[in-house]
């Protein structure tokens, strides 16, 4: 007895979904960063204003002053839609999660010299209330923002946010033994220390900007771009030369975030300068006030930290900052002037 089997390939009638055919055609197959992307924006049938706003409609294109022939030029250089953001985070927090088991296991923070480990909880620890800030500030780009192209991925950065203020707190607690005194130390200096008063008023400000596009320029290209690499780079130097390479595995996933979230901000702002001189000019304005205001209100953070150097590294960082934009955004940002001697 012979059994034949039979095989019959089935041509799918269509490739992908309406938003993606809109845009490539009917019969291109799409990347399903573009099906979960594409025109996911509500547009139509609002029925009313809001009350608490009624000037502008509930998803409304006039919240910020950057105008854009399509929302949807906003692509995402990392392709991430939420399972290929929740894989690359899996995968991060699993290196995040050795890194504090290694250093829990050998017990490493005892290592550490007192007056440096103390340094460190008292520099590092209040920071996550800034990255508590940071998160509601994400969510607001991602709650009156236009177009799924931007506000999903500053949803995914507003949920970073909150991962990066749990790594602080538990730096925190590896520091002082799970005593949770670092913990209310940090919460007190953030509210009273005369040091964090000047960035606790910007973060303050920034949570009260209404324009979004602003805000991210602000939060996620100025404040981050000159932040991240103070603390975590400079900052990081100083603790290795006296406590070792602990801090630094603690600190290691900020460092790989920081370089990968840029990557998005980075094409966000060159997207919207390329769109017209409005934009650009627009754009310049802002990084030009809110570089001043975070140059101003990290000052005495870089001054504890780094001592003499703070002046001269803040300079380094604010020039970095203006050749980033200039390189990756196409916006020009006036460098700072040269530091005057004390």
């Amino acid at each position: 007895m012979t059994i034949e089997i039979k095989t019959t390939s089935v041509e799918p009638l269509r490739h992908t979904f309406d938003n993606v055919a809109r845009r490539l055609g009917a019969d291109k197959p799409a990347s399903r960063y573009l099906e979960a992307m594409y025109d996911l924006q509500p547009t139509a049938n609002f029925h009313y204003r809001p009350y608490w706003d009624p000037d502008h409609a509930l998803y409304d294109t006039g919240r910020t002053r950057i105008e854009m022939t399509d929302w949807y030029v906003f692509k995402d250089p990392r392709q991430f839609y939420y399972g290929t953001w929740t894989m690359a985070r899996a995968k991060q927090q699993d290196a995040a999660e050795r890194n504090f088991a290694f250093v829990e296991k050998r017990n490493l923070a005892d290592t550490l010299e007192s007056a440096w480990r103390e340094k460190a909880a008292r520099l590092l620890v209040p920071l996550r209330h800034l990255e508590y800030a940071a998160n509601m500030n994400n969510c607001y780009v991602a709650a009156y923002g236009y177009g799924t192209a931007i506000t999903q991925a500053a949803m995914f950065v507003g949920i970073d946010r909150l991962g990066i203020a749990q790594y602080l707190s538990r730096i925190g607690l590896m520091l002082d033994g799970g005593s949770a005194e670092s913990l209310d130390a940090a919460k007190q200096d953030w509210m009273q220390a005369p040091v964090w008063q000047p960035l606790r008023r910007l973060a303050e400000d920034l949570m009260v900007t209404r324009d979004w596009f602003e805000l991210l320029v602000a939060q996620d290209f100025v404040l981050d771009g000159i932040l991240y690499p103070l603390v975590y780079d400079r900052f990081d130097r100083v603790l290795e030369q006296h406590s070792g390479s602990t801090i630094s595995m603690l600190t290691e996933f900020m460092n790989e975030w920081f370089t990968e979230t840029s990557r998005w901000v980075d094409m966000t702002l060159k997207t919207a300068a390329a769109e017209s001189d409005a934009n650009k000019a627009q754009l310049e304005q802002w990084m030009g006030h809110w570089v001043d205001r975070v140059a101003e209100a990290l000052t005495p953070v870089a001054v504890e930290m780094l001592g003499s150097d703070a002046g001269a590294v803040m300079d380094e960082l604010q020039t970095a900052l203006a050749q980033r934009a200039t390189k990756k955004c196409g916006l020009h940002v006036g460098e700072p002037a040269p530091a005057m001697a004390s």
